[in-house]
């Protein structure tokens, strides 16, 4: 059965089809749009959803002055969980293989789309080079959710959870803890100095009590 389509559909397009054709287009955007959006509404996602990609397109604005390509980030917003299935590891790869072919049959440059392409694959590991400040908006946006609010946070952890509900729960503790203790070693969670001052502290609050829960 076909689902109601997502309230912000007409306004995701609208910036959908300016950012492309503000990148070169030599086609109806739109119709790629519509695509990309039934991707993130599929029935699999929790988390990885289209108001995540709402989120990240939000704060890729926010953080736009940072960033030396803003519509390459967020063409890279756009694709960055395309392709999701909580059960395989190669999202990240698929979701640039996709956007490939679809930047190309839209007529984008070789360069941008090139561009997009090494900003999705940073998003497996969120460690933009320093200097890179593109790839340090995109990884920021994506993260922004960490330095929510503590009810903001729990919606989140709870939707990962649901999106890997097939993981026994231990297996999960175990897993999820090795992350957030990855992340809590790093010397800073958020590389802009916009994100880092409105979301460092909040998400590493928010990752160490998420941490003594699991391990409690």
């Amino acid at each position: 059965m076909p689902t109601d389509p997502h309230p912000a559909t007409d306004a995701l397009l609208d910036r959908w089809n300016a950012t492309l054709e503000r990148s070169g287009a030599t086609v109806d955007p739109e119709p790629y749009g519509r695509a990309l959006l039934a991707r993130w509404a599929e029935p699999q996602r929790r988390y990885h959803t289209t108001d995540h990609l709402l989120a990240v397109l939000d704060q890729v604005d926010a953080l736009a002055e940072h960033a030396e390509h803003p519509d390459t980030v967020r063409l890279a917003a756009w694709f960055h969980d395309a392709v999701y299935r909580p059960d395989r590891s190669e999202n990240e790869e698929r979701s640039a293989q996709l956007a490939v072919r679809a930047l190309r049959e839209a007529g984008l440059a070789a360069e941008p789309i090139a561009q997009v392409v090494r900003l999705v694959r940073l998003t497996v590991g969120h460690h933009p080079l320093p200097g890179d400040r593109d790839g340090e908006v995109l990884c920021d946006a994506d993260l922004a959710v960490l330095g929510g609010t503590a009810e903001q946070y729990a919606a989140y952890t709870a939707a990962v959870r649901a999106e890997y509900d097939f993981v026994p729960a231990d297996a999960f503790r175990l897993g999820r803890a090795v992350i957030l203790h990855q992340l809590l070693a790093l010397p800073t969670l958020y590389r802009t100095p916009a994100a880092h001052a409105r979301f460092e502290e909040r998400a590493r609050a928010n990752l160490a009590a998420e941490l003594s829960v699991l391990e409690s």
